[in-house]
C-alpha cells in the first residue's frame, strides 16, 4: 500500500515508519522542514518526502494515489492559548487535502476520553477525532492512555522522579488511575489496523492489562530498576504548584508539565472491546514495557524521543532559517586549534553534552542549566537522545541541533535556554584546523549587558572546551 504519514519527526511516527517499511509499504512522509528528515528513513527506496505545514495549506497538495493515511499530529508542549482551535484547524486542513485523493482509510491516534471531566488536551483530541470524520474515507481511531517506551514523555518523567528522589512528597493526583500501554503494542495496533475494513469508522480504546495509579507506576518502575523508594502524597497541592514540582524535578518543559498535571487529574480507564481479537495482540504488562525500554537504552538504540519535537524547547521556526550564522549586530567568541587526530576530534564533537558533559568546567555548565530552569527554560536535563549520534532537530541539553554532517565536518547548535537574544555554537573543521564559534545576537540593552556579564567566563570555559576537543588525554 502507499501510505501518507504525518508528524514524521515525532515520537510515534518515526517508529511507525520503520515498522511499515519492514512490512514493505511505500511511504509518503509529510515534514514541515526538509532539513529534519530522520536519517533512518531518508535514503530508503520506499520513502518519499513532501514539505507541508497543515496549519498553512495554501497552494499545498498531497499525492492523489495514496491508499491510507496516518494522522499523528499533536503537541502537549505548546504554550499557545488557542491550541485547541489550532489543532482543530490543522485536522480540518488535513481532511480537506486527503478528501480529494484516493485514500480509503485514515488512522488517528488519540487519547482515552471516557471520564466525564476531561482535561483541555483530551477535549482537544476528541474534537480532532470529530473533525477528521468524513464521507470520503473511513476513519479508524485508536485511543491510548499513558504510553511507556524509551524516550516517551511519561517514561522519561517517571525515570527522572524515581532515579533522583529516594523519598518523595508528591501531589494527590498520584492516586489517579490509568492503564499504561507499551510503545511496541501501540505500534502493533497502528500497523495492524491498516486496511482492515471491519475497523472502518470505529473508535477503540487500547490499553495495557493493568489498572495502576501513578504512585503504583512509580513504585513498579523502581522495582524494575532495583531501587527502594518511599512516596507520601499530600492531600492538597494546587495544579500550579504541581506543575512547578514536576518542572523542577524532571526534564520536562513547564508547558508540558502543566498539560500533564491537567491530564493526570483525570482517570484514564479504557472501555473493553474486541479490538485485541481483530489485531491478534496480547498487550504486555507495565513492568515488561519498562524493562524493554531499558534494554533499548542500554543498547543505545533509542529511535525517537519526545524531546526531539521542536515544541519541547523554545525553537519556533524551521531549522533551515537559522543554519547560516549571522554576522551583523552580533557578538562573537571565535577560537581555533590545529588538529592532531581528526577522527578523535570529530568523535569528541559528536559526543558533546548529555552524560559526556562539555569537557571543561562542567559545574559552570550545570549552574547555567539550573539558572535556566529557575527562569522557566529547558535546563540541561533534556540531555541527548543518543550518546554519540546527532541529526538536525535533536535536543542537546539546552541547545537544538541545526546542522550535523560528519562529511562536512560541521556541527551547529542553536540555544534554547532563556536569553535576551539568540545564540549559536558552531564546531567546524577546515584544513586540519578546528574552528569553534559562539555567536550571540542581543535583543536591546539587556542583551548587551548579558554578553558582557558572561564574557569573563568565556576565556576559560570555551578555551578549555576547544582544547579538550583536539587533545587526547
Amino acid at each position: 500500500m502507499r501510505i501518507l504519514i504525518t508528524g514524521t519527526t515525532g515520537y510515534i511516527a518515526k517508529r511507525l515508519a520503520l515498522q511499515l517499511l519492514e512490512d514493505e509499504h511505500e511511504l509518503v512522509c509529510c515534514v514541515r522542514d526538509l532539513n529534519r528528515i530522520p536519517d533512518e528513513i531518508e535514503d530508503h527506496p520506499l520513502c518519499s518526502f513532501i514539505k507541508i505545514d497543515f496549519l498553512k495549506p495554501e497552494d499545498q497538495t498531497i499525492p492523489e494515489d495514496i491508499d491510507a493515511a496516518y494522522y499523528l499530529i499533536h503537541s502537549m508542549a505548546t504554550d499557545s492559548d488557542d491550541f485547541e482551535e489550532l489543532e482543530r484547524q490543522c485536522a480540518q486542513n488535513f481532511k480537506d487535502l486527503v478528501e480529494v485523493t484516493n485514500c480509503k482509510q485514515v488512522i488517528y491516534l488519540s487519547g482515552i476520553v471516557n471520564d466525564d471531566s476531561l482535561s483541555k488536551h483530551l477535549k482537544s483530541r476528541l474534537q480532532v477525532e470529530q473533525t477528521l470524520k468524513s464521507e470520503k474515507y473511513a476513519l479508524t481511531t485508536f485511543r491510548a492512555g499513558i504510553i511507556v517506551g524509551s524516550g516517551s514523555a511519561s517514561f522519561e518523567i517517571i525515570r527522572d522522579i524515581v532515579e533522583k528522589l529516594p523519598v518523595m512528597i508528591t501531589p494527590k493526583w498520584l492516586n489517579t488511575k490509568t492503564q499504561p500501554l507499551g510503545i511496541r503494542d501501540v505500534l502493533t495496533y497502528l500497523s495492524g489496523g491498516l486496511g482492515k475494513t471491519q475497523l472502518y469508522n470505529k473508535s477503540y480504546d487500547i490499553f495495557g492489562p493493568e489498572v495502576l495509579t501513578y504512585k503504583e507506576m512509580l513504585l513498579q518502575f523502581a522495582e524494575v530498576r532495583g531501587l527502594k523508594r518511599y512516596i507520601y502524597t499530600l492531600p492538597v497541592l494546587s495544579p500550579k504548584l504541581s506543575s512547578y514540582w514536576l518542572y523542577f524535578v524532571t526534564s520536562t518543559s513547564f508547558q508540558l508539565a502543566q498539560a500533564l498535571v491537567d491530564s493526570m487529574t483525570v482517570e484514564v480507564i479504557g472501555k473493553p472491546s474486541d479490538i485485541n481479537d481483530h489485531i491478534a495482540i496480547e498487550p504486555m504488562t507495565y513492568k515488561k514495557a519498562v524493562d524493554l525500554a531499558f534494554q533499548r537504552i542500554e543498547q543505545n538504540s533509542i529511535i525517537s524521543s519526545w524531546k526531539d519535537a521542536v515544541s519541547s524547547g523554545v525553537f519556533k521556526d524551521q531549522l533551515s532559517k537559522h543554519v547560516e550564522l549571522p554576522h551583523y549586530g552580533c557578538f562573537k567568541d571565535v577560537r581555533s586549534r590545529e588538529i592532531k587526530d581528526e577522527d578523535f576530534t570529530i568523535n569528541q564533537i559528536w559526543s558533546i553534552g548529555g552524560r559526556n558533559g562539555w569537557y571543561s568546567f562542567n559545574r559552570l555548565w550545570k549552574l547555567r542549566g539550573y539558572v535556566d530552569k529557575l527562569f522557566g527554560g529547558v535546563g540541561l536535563r533534556r540531555g541527548r537522545t543518543h550518546d554519540t549520534y546527532l541529526e538536525p532537530g535533536d535536543p542537546l541539553d539546552f541547545w537544538r541541533v541545526l546542522f550535523a554532517d560528519k562529511d562536512e565536518k560541521r556541527l551547529l547548535l542553536f540555544a534554547e535556554m532563556k536569553l535576551p537574544g539568540e545564540a549559536w555554537l558552531e564546531f567546524k573543521i577546515v584544513k586540519d584546523k578546528l574552528y569553534q564559534r559562539a555567536v550571540f545576537r542581543p535583543k536591546g540593552v539587556w542583551g548587551r549587558l548579558y554578553w558582557y556579564m558572561v564574557l569573563p567566563f568565556h576565556a576559560f570555559v570555551f578555551n578549555g572546551m576547544i582544547n579538550a576537543l583536539v587533545e587526547p588525554k
